[in-house]
């Protein structure tokens, strides 16, 4: 197998702030707890079945409720939300989060934020460890979207809004 130079943590950061990304907060309730994040680590998987991933760092204080958890919604937002998202983003206390924004449940229970650009309701299908995150594959059984609405992106360590 071939060698390569060693990438440090701080080389890979200050790369991937130039891959810009949909800001998402992501939610799970269960026995686990209810519990939700920002984050940026999400994609697309593939169409048949309807399936994205998100990464959950492990150490987070709500990795616990997500590893329990079988069911999350990612809930994509906008402008109007930017200000909940550094909240969901920080040490903020769990439940103080949600205290700051309205929520509704779908088909799986867990949170949905009111307003979100959209909002994709997963059922856990996989779980991979990778190194100090764990990718959760959910299959979609649920999605709610607004038509043209104003997303925000983080690119450069900052949010930017884009318009459709």
């Amino acid at each position: 197998m071939m060698s390569y130079p060693h990438v440090s943590k701080a080389d890979f950061r200050d790369g991937m702030a130039c891959l810009a990304g949909a800001v998402n907060i992501v939610t799970t309730d269960g026995p686990g707890g209810r519990a939700g994040l920002t984050a940026s680590a999400v994609c697309s998987v593939t169409d048949s079945p309807p399936t994205l991933l998100v990464c959950i760092n492990t150490g987070s204080s709500a990795a616990p409720a997500f590893l329990e958890n079988d069911y999350f919604c990612v809930n994509t937002v906008g402008p109007a939300h930017e200000e909940l998202a550094m909240t969901f983003g920080a040490g903020t206390p769990m439940a103080e989060r949600f205290e700051r924004a309205a929520w509704y449940r779908n088909v799986t229970g867990a949170p949905v934020l009111e307003g979100a650009v959209a909002s994709f309701d997963c059922q856990v299908s996989h779980r991979h460890v990778v190194g100090t995150h764990e990718v959760i594959f959910g299959e979609i059984v649920g999605i709610r979207q607004q038509e043209d609405a104003p997303v925000t992106a983080w690119f450069a360590r900052r949010f930017h809004a884009l318009e459709v």
